[in-house]
């Protein structure tokens, strides 16, 4: 362990898992807002939502602008405290290696309910992917209305677990399952009727988003943030990121 950060393992220690995507935004009315009339991304409250998020322990170093399309890659545990967060008016958004689990927790869950207090009026979608000896995936969206369903577990196995009301979300969206078995982009992959380890719940809650989800947009900057995550974090992510050590 570092003065910087709560990390047993060497800080030269290579990773052994990785995350394919790990993200929390914040959407907030209005709800037609599309990336293309996004304002300038706000250095400075992107620091301040990252601060505020219950895996972070203090932002220590702003390393300058990303492009919302990189992704995150992690070779040793200094890379793992890289946060990737952008605010830009209405929208507030964050990627953190720390919303990873094998299905003994919900920390993406965990995290969006203390959002949901934060911002009643929101709605708040998350995405998880992580490839650790097997691929397991944590999505949800939170409406403002209550309307809220999440989805963790295995895809194409089990288990699976699904709570809240994913037809009760699509509703209000103002969908209905016909909407989605007409649209050639999506009826191959949302189908609620089909078992829950076969939907691909991170397309599905990407309809909550629409044209304001950020994620994946090369020409959208935002703030990599240097930061110690908690303490309780870190040792998960070590628990997740280095299994086999």
């Amino acid at each position: 362990m570092t003065e910087n950060s709560f990390w047993t393992v060497p800080a030269s220690e290579m990773v052994r898992g990785s995350m394919a995507h790990g993200n929390l935004t914040v959407l907030q009315p209005p709800f037609t807002t599309a990336v293309s009339g996004f304002p300038a991304h706000d250095p400075t409250l992107a620091s301040a939502f990252c601060a505020s998020l219950s895996s972070v322990d203090t932002v220590l170093e702003d390393l300058g602008p990303r492009s919302a399309a990189m992704g995150p890659v992690f070779n040793t545990p200094p890379d793992l405290d890289i946060v990737h967060t952008g605010a830009w008016g209405n929208v507030l958004a964050v990627s953190d290696p720390a919303f990873v689990s094998d299905g003994n927790d919900t920390p993406l869950l965990d995290e969006a309910t203390a959002l949901r207090e934060r911002f009643p009026d929101a709605r708040i979608v998350g995405r998880v992917e992580v490839h650790c000896g097997a691929t397991h995936t944590e999505d949800l969206v939170w409406m403002p209305d209550g309307a809220m369903f999440h989805a963790a577990g295995w895809p194409g196995d089990e288990p699976f677990v699904v709570s809240g009301d994913p037809a009760a979300v699509l509703k209000a969206l103002g969908m209905t399952q016909k909407d989605l078995d007409n649209n050639d982009d999506l009826d191959a992959f949302i189908d609620l009727d089909d078992d829950p380890n076969q939907i691909e719940w991170a397309v599905f809650a990407g309809l909550a988003l629409g044209a304001a989800d950020p994620w994946g947009v090369a020409d959208l900057s935002l703030s990599a943030l240097r930061v110690r995550h908690t303490e309780t974090a870190t040792a998960d992510m070590e628990a997740l990121y280095f299994i086999g050590r």
